[in-house]
């Protein structure tokens, strides 16, 4: 790695890594106000979300696998911008196309990480795959859907469970996420489909893979048997 490039990836991370941070400390401020103003559930609820943030980062230590910044950073932007500003500060509400943006959004990462999750199993040299380009597509797809579907759920029990209004307008609500989900993995996946079938090296698909490989080079190493 070049002089050059080291500096930038340095100044990358700290980027990726400030974002975070005053992200998180907004979060962090947030609690405290709402408990200044006797709003405890909604403290209670940004407390939740501000503890959702560092998912990435515990579970990366928890199975050894180090996530690329820039990943983390749109996972705790994502949270900030759904949960946050969309449940707490009624931006759902306040703006129709608030929901929109961000489940197709949602649809776009979970369609990366798909993508990157079946894509480096197909490079590992001690796994047996040597899938189709569009099956890897399809999958990032499927894989997406998967977790919005998930994620409606989850929306369904919250308010089943504990009164909320989560879900909105119901049904309508659920049809338009998931249609909103499919559009952004879509997106993704045709994205992804023709990084495979050009291997273009300056696609941020591809950095991002090399940066995930970079990091985790005890993942592609083979077995000795």
């Amino acid at each position: 790695m070049s002089p050059s490039s080291f500096s930038t990836d340095a100044l990358n991370y700290l980027a990726h890594r400030r974002v975070s941070y005053f992200l998180k400390v907004v979060l962090a401020f947030g609690v405290g106000l709402l408990v200044l103003q006797a709003r405890y559930q909604a403290a209670l609820e940004v407390a939740i979300i501000l503890c959702i943030t560092f998912l990435p980062l515990l579970l990366g230590q928890r199975f050894q696998v180090k996530i690329p910044h820039e990943f983390e950073s749109l996972a705790v932007i994502f949270v900030y911008l759904s949960l946050f500003l969309g449940e707490v500060q009624g931006y759902y509400a306040r703006f129709w196309w608030w929901d929109i943006i961000l489940h197709t959004g949602a649809g776009f990462l979970l369609g990366i990480l798909g993508f990157l999750l079946v894509y480096v199993l197909n490079e590992k040299e001690n796994v047996e795959l040597d899938l189709h380009p569009k099956f890897i597509a399809f999958f990032a797809f499927l894989f997406a859907m998967g977790m919005g579907a998930i994620w409606e759920i989850f929306e369904f029990t919250m308010d089943q469970l504990f009164g909320m209004n989560m879900q909105k307008s119901g049904l309508v609500d659920t049809m338009w996420d998931l249609i909103v989900d499919g559009i952004g993995a879509l997106i993704i996946s045709i994205l992804g489909w023709g990084f495979l079938q050009t291997r273009d090296r300056d696609s941020f698909l591809e950095k991002w893979i090399d940066s995930f490989i970079e990091k985790n080079p005890r993942l592609f190493r083979s077995r000795k048997h």
